[in-house]
């Protein structure tokens, strides 16, 4: 009798376990079912709002017109890249972005770290930065005009040096008004990303640092921006996506056609919106979405190369 009762208790265990595994599964498979119920308005809005969009550009760039829909496949293209005001745009854009995007980072991570370590008004000097994100953007249009008008405070400041007066938003000068805007709306914002990462790098790790006489500058290179790479990426692709966003102060500061060089990427797509000229929007637009990806990718593998070992 006990060993037809030790031999029943295998097979009841294994019916256990089994109906354990099958209980299991039905929550899994209830569960996921649940998911995909409350995440289908948003799949279903993105497809509609952004997925099919895109490939509506996509057709639109290799047909002649909306109406004959006849394919020119790369004629398009070779037109946006042949004219004289695109190239203009791009030009104007990649200068901008070169400059206006590594200084937002850097200038923003210096801040960073002037605010971790012990300052006296820490705290208004932290407000100072963040007030710009508060203000409406009509406002900082409105406080831009007065500062570099022609009969503005920069010319007024800059004549105490015996500088004559510049029509800073008309002359070869307007795309620093445009850094400096572009700065003081973005610094606050990136200044408190970098300023979270600081304070999520182990202590212990700076102390053993400091014990074995590190100097500031070695534990700045070979451990924080180890811990900052994916907040450098972060922070990096942010401001870049916000450098291309910049016409909406350079169309309230100057209007469609600004200057030439702060005539950009946008008012290049705006005015052929104006025009009605899908084709061209449509192949410039896929021409930028492509330069975008590229220049992201390659961000992806430096922080991938950068900040595998802190990863792992």
């Amino acid at each position: 009798m006990k060993i037809i009762k030790s031999a029943g208790k295998p097979e009841k265990t294994g019916k256990a376990r089994s109906g354990r595994k099958k209980r299991a599964s039905q929550r899994d498979a209830r569960g996921r079912k649940i998911s995909s119920v409350f995440l289908s308005p948003s799949v279903l809005g993105v497809l509609v709002f952004f997925v099919l969009p895109f490939f509506v550009v996509i057709f639109y760039s290799v047909v002649d017109n909306p109406i004959s829909h006849q394919f020119v496949f790369f004629d398009n293209f070779k037109m946006v890249f042949n004219n004289a005001a695109f190239r203009q745009a791009a030009s104007n854009t990649m200068k901008f972005s070169l400059i206006a995007v590594p200084l937002a980072v850097v200038l923003s991570l210096m801040l960073a770290m002037l605010l971790d370590s012990k300052m006296p008004f820490k705290s208004q000097f932290r407000t100072f930065f963040l007030t710009p994100m508060m203000v409406p953007i009509a406002s900082i249009v409105l406080i831009w005009q007065v500062l570099f008008h022609y009969n503005g405070m920069v010319n007024d400041m800059t004549a105490l040096f015996g500088a004559g007066k510049i029509d800073w938003l008309k002359s070869d000068h307007a795309q620093v008004v445009i850094i400096v805007l572009f700065l003081w709306k973005n610094l606050g914002y990136n200044m408190i990303l970098f300023m979270a990462a600081l304070s999520s790098i182990p202590k212990d790790i700076l102390e053993v640092a400091v014990l074995e006489s590190a100097k500031p500058w070695q534990i700045f290179v070979h451990i924080k921006i180890r811990y900052l790479s994916s907040t450098l990426l972060f922070v990096t692709i942010m401001s870049l996506i916000n450098s291309f966003k910049v016409f909406r102060e350079i169309y309230l500061l100057t209007d469609d056609y600004p200057y030439p060089t702060v005539y950009m990427m946008q008012h290049f797509m705006n005015n052929t919106f104006s025009n009605l000229d899908y084709q061209r929007l449509s192949a410039a637009a896929i021409m930028m979405s492509i330069v975008m990806v590229v220049i992201i990718g390659i961000l992806f593998l430096a922080e991938n190369h950068f900040g595998r070992d802190v990863e792992g």
